[in-house]
């Protein structure tokens, strides 16, 4: 499973598994908070409420992001006092110093080393306002090509604005990727995949045949029974519901070449079987994804790598191949391994 890591260590593909509670969703919260300061994407600020650790004496909330974008490192570091109010940002590529904004001295106005930039106004008054999001937006950058750094800074923003998140647990939610709601069925139908979707529907053993019917002048995804038709989304099994919105954002994943993926839960309504094989998609997908699970039955060396699959506690997160002092094969039944407690998080 060599395409499951990237160069220099990047790993493409993670299941991450851990105790109920220990964070496995604030992981994914916390990468995709980059998104409310530096796109107009999709938001879910309630699911920000509470945006600081409860036993931290700190006022602001400190991220670091090390991106490796067309074999360039990008290393962004900010501060924010809550979800909105960013206090300090900075950006590095290749390390070299290319955004500095530190708001927490009083000062308003920032550093850029970018060319093209020369006569943009460098201050900002507005704390909601990323200095990043601001120069992309008000600056004119020529002969990219040939100028490595606002090149990359370009790049940068084009990955960020391609992340997605989402969940179907509780609730639904998505952060990223696109703006607005759409209807997953309403979806499927009108870019004809229909066939397809029951195709899949059949692959994991749900068994059926799909139709599309008018129901009040509007089209609807219906199951069809030898002729008798109910509409889909009111006898779909939550499994099968939670599919349909998997597959929603599939088609998303391969039409807009989406950069990186996070899923919370992702099969906590699927049989394993069916875990395996959405695993499966996303792998063949090319995109890079995390997932977070409770099912141990995917903890295989036939699906991904022991450097794929990640253990977390409360203070820190390790793949199983750095949680244990023996040396691990192919051979090995991983699965056995984790259930007897051989692998250690600590």
């Amino acid at each position: 499973h060599t395409h499951c890591v990237h160069k220099r260590e990047r790993v493409n593909c993670a299941l991450v598994y851990g105790h109920n509670g220990c964070g496995k969703s604030n992981l994914g919260l916390a990468i995709f908070d980059i998104i409310e300061h530096l796109t107009d994407h999709n938001k879910n600020e309630d699911s920000y409420s509470f945006y600081t650790n409860a036993f931290s004496d700190s006022k602001v909330a400190s991220f670091q992001f090390e991106f490796l974008i067309n074999n360039t490192t990008v290393a962004y570091e900010y501060k924010k006092t809550d979800y909105k109010t960013l206090v300090f940002e900075k950006l590095s590529i290749d390390n070299q110093l290319v955004v500095l904004f530190d708001r927490t001295n009083g000062n308003n106005e920032f550093e850029v080393h970018l060319k093209g930039t020369e006569s943009l106004v460098k201050k900002i008054d507005n704390q909601q306002l990323s200095a990043l999001k601001y120069i992309k937006n008000n600056t004119s950058f020529l002969d990219t090509d040939k100028n490595h750094i606002e090149k990359t800074f370009q790049d940068f923003f084009v990955f960020i604005e391609k992340m997605l998140y989402f969940r179907s647990l509780e609730d639904r939610m998505y952060l990223g990727l696109k703006s607005g709601g759409d209807s997953v069925y309403d979806d499927i139908i009108e870019k004809g995949n229909v066939k397809e979707f029951e195709t899949l529907l059949n692959k994991v053993h749900v068994g059926c045949k799909l139709s599309v019917a008018e129901v009040y002048d509007k089209k609807t995804l219906m199951f069809d029974f030898n002729g008798r038709t109910i509409p889909f989304h009111r006898i779909a099994s939550t499994g099968t519901s939670s599919l349909g919105l998997f597959y929603y954002w599939y088609q998303r994943v391969k039409e807009n070449n989406t950069s990186f993926i996070f899923i919370d839960e992702f099969d906590a309504f699927y049989h394993h079987e069916l875990a395996a094989v959405i695993v499966e998609m996303l792998k063949n997908s090319g995109v890079q994804f995390i997932l977070t699970t409770h099912n141990t039955s995917i903890i295989t060396n036939e699906l991904l790598r022991p450097d794929c699959y990640f253990l977390m506690n409360k203070k820190q997160i390790n793949s199983l191949s750095k949680s244990m002092a023996k040396e691990l094969r192919e051979a090995h039944n991983i699965e056995k391994m984790y259930k007897a407690g051989a692998f250690y998080a600590e």
